[in-house]
């Protein structure tokens, strides 16, 4: 075997993503909470960025931003920057997008605000010690110590009010094991032949009886009703039982019988054969499923209940009467103004500085002055496609959801001169207040299809029309899928019955015979 070396020359092209273009599309994807976190982590890291009162001498903040362009090099920016407020950066970067956009997308998938303080107070707590030992603010602690703490689980207060209940030490300690078992919902799902196989060596051996014991009193003594059941049912009928204790006046009779004998019945809607298996009036068994409808389907969730995530919409669109048209302004107000610290610019341009504290002065102006771009280009453009959102939805302002026209992203980026996926990366985790209520800015990017007067209907406003029919149907005979398709068809549109069950299960919106009131 020989092994020979040889030296060639190859010729080649290579295309990097910068990093001011990758914090460019960061910051322009993200929406208001996101990006002012991300703002307030700069300010604490950053010592050369302060913040201003829009008061503030505007001939003063250019002469600062000035200064500091000058002074920061074009090695270390790593991008030529125009005199035309970077708008190179951005024709290069709308000519790489789709060759890197999924190179990118996972670049902002790993440096996403929540998921990078996780990653890096997980495998970077020397970092933190070191910054917290030299007397730094760190700003990854800072937002850690504002983020509201977890709730406790269901397992953590089903077992903080087990502890208290009054059963022997075998049965408690049973009762911790099946706790484990316990999800979410408030169900106990696994079998309990499977639960004796992994109870804890200490309290074995274990009966089925045992652990069937524990069960029943978990069921009886935790709170909400319900929970501990393994199926629907008995979660249904510990309910009712624990109704019928705190309110003997109350007759739940009726309702027992539904809910242990014919369940399955109710929940098809077959009420007619319930009352006939009964020999009840069709009123009476309406009456004891009103009843039914207090009970709980997940009394778990009770003890978690998840809250909402606050949304502060990213714009506003309002009507001007005097103009008769719709106007959109960025709810921009909420960040705070930045600009670059003058005295830090002039330490800068001291010869007589250390040559370190410039350099550490040199990096921080530059992050500074790269943010400062980036937030501006990112009102820019968004403001720019919500001017196109404006002009083309003014019927959904005007009329509602069933007005909704057609708008691809691909028609607004032709329109912008841009790339597709910078408005895909605008308008993401966006939300637009408007005089109907606050909707995703994505909802008014959708494609449609033409009714018969060759108007153009986009699949949202063919949903709006499709909820529409249903809510006016008569209920005693609700409207099969060929039935809504055909009064569709009478609207001008045109959609295939297996269409409109697609929609009415996206709209969850139940089949004829769900809907069927008796």
């Amino acid at each position: 075997m020989r092994f020979d070396t040889s030296q060639q020359m190859k010729l080649g092209q290579q295309m990097k993503l910068a990093p001011r273009m990758i914090q460019s599309m960061e910051i322009l994807q993200m929406p208001m909470l996101a990006l002012q976190e991300r703002i307030e982590q700069e300010l604490a890291s950053n010592a050369t960025l302060e913040t201003f009162e829009p008061g503030a001498d505007r001939a003063e903040i250019d002469e600062i931003r000035k200064e500091s362009d000058r002074d920061a090099t074009e090695n270390e920016r790593e991008l030529k920057v125009d005199d035309d407020g970077n708008a190179s950066d951005f024709e290069r970067l709308d000519s790489m997008e789709e060759s890197y956009a999924e190179a990118v997308e996972n670049q902002y998938e790993a440096s996403a605000l929540p998921s990078r303080l996780r990653e890096e107070w997980d495998f970077g707590a020397s970092g933190v010690r070191a910054a917290r030992d030299s007397g730094e603010r760190d700003g990854k602690m800072d937002a850690m110590a504002n983020t509201a703490g977890r709730g406790a689980s269901v397992g953590d207060q089903l077992l903080e009010q087990w502890l208290f209940a009054p059963v022997d030490d075998r049965t408690r300690a049973l009762g911790k094991v099946l706790i484990e078992f316990v999800d979410d919902d408030g169900y106990v799902r696994t079998p309990l032949e499977q639960v004796v196989d992994q109870t804890p060596q200490d309290l074995k051996p274990v009966t089925i009886e045992e652990i069937e014991r524990a069960l029943y009193a978990l069921q009886l003594f935790v709170e909400p009703a319900g929970v501990g059941a393994r199926d629907l049912r008995e979660c249904l009928l510990l309910q009712v039982d624990a109704a019928d204790e705190d309110d003997p006046s109350e007759d739940w009779t009726l309702t027992r019988r539904l809910i242990d004998e014919h369940l399955d019945d109710v929940l098809h809607n077959r009420l007619p054969k319930v009352a006939e298996a009964l020999g009840m009036s069709m009123e009476q068994v309406k009456g004891a499923i009103e009843h039914m409808r207090r009970l709980r389907t997940s009394p778990g969730r009770e003890l978690v209940q998840d809250t909402p995530p606050a949304i502060i919409p990213d714009a506003v669109v309002e009507y001007h009467e005097d103009e008769d048209r719709y106007i959109s302004y960025l709810t921009d107000g909420l960040l705070p103004n930045l600009r670059i610290n003058r005295e830090y610019a002039e330490m800068l341009r001291d010869k007589d500085a250390d040559k370190t504290t410039k350099e550490f002065i040199k990096k921080n102006l530059t992050n500074a002055t790269w943010l400062i771009d980036a937030l501006q280009q990112r009102k820019r453009t968004l403001q720019r496609v919500l001017n196109v959102v404006v002009d083309a939805q003014r019927d959904f302002f005007d009329l509602g959801p069933q007005a909704l026209r057609p708008l691809p992203m691909t028609q607004v980026a032709d329109q912008l001169g841009v790339h597709v996926a910078t408005v895909s990366r605008a308008v993401a985790d966006k939300h637009l207040m408007t005089p109907r209520g606050v909707f995703p800015l994505r909802k008014f990017f959708t494609g449609g299809t033409q009714t018969d007067t060759g108007e153009e209907v986009s699949w949202d406003a063919i949903k709006a029309a499709l909820k529409e029919v249903v809510d006016a149907e008569d209920k005693s005979k609700p409207l099969s899928d060929d039935a809504i398709a055909k009064a569709l068809a009478d609207r001008g549109v045109e959609i295939a019955r297996r269409t409109v069950a697609k929609y009415r299960d996206q709209l969850s919106i139940p089949s004829a015979r769900m809907r069927k009131q008796y």
